[in-house]
């Protein structure tokens, strides 16, 4: 083989490189921007990694998580011992009541609520990227906001 065929047979490898890449990344945009994917990837990551209803969600008597007032918020079950700033509240996140999807996807990805202010502990401040907290919102904005 001439150094010329080589060089050909780099070129076109190269190619068919660029193609398959390229070929990869459509699907994976075309999977991710899929709405259904979007929003099983957010309760996921609700429901599995941030386990948000521990705190968003009320309790029955028996302890066990009401179900029927899935992320409706609820009171805090625990505070700190010392003075501290703390949320005596978890907000209902079901709807993403009084925030736009721009506003929660900043609140996820940075933890500043609109104006810039952080939230109160115990909410940690989520840093998802903003994949991550699109997929979160479309779960959240998927579910029927409080009564």
């Amino acid at each position: 083989m001439t150094r010329f065929h080589k060089i050909i047979a780099l070129l076109c490898a190269l190619v068919a490189a660029l193609v398959v890449t390229i070929f990869r990344m459509q699907i994976g945009i075309a999977q991710r921007s899929d709405p259904a994917q979007r929003v099983e990837r957010g309760r996921h990551l609700v429901e599995n990694v941030a386990m948000c209803a521990e705190c968003h969600t009320p309790r029955l008597r028996s302890g066990a998580l009401d179900r029927s007032r899935w992320l409706q918020g609820a009171p805090m079950a625990y505070k700190p011992l010392g003075e501290t700033p703390w949320a005596p509240l978890a907000p209902a996140i079901a709807g993403l009541p009084g925030y736009s999807e721009e506003q929660a996807v900043v609140l996820l990805m940075t933890g500043q609520k609109p104006g810039g202010a952080a939230c109160l502990p115990p909410m940690p401040a989520y840093r998802l990227s903003r994949d991550e907290a699109l997929d979160v919102v479309a779960y959240l904005k998927s579910l029927p906001a409080g009564r």
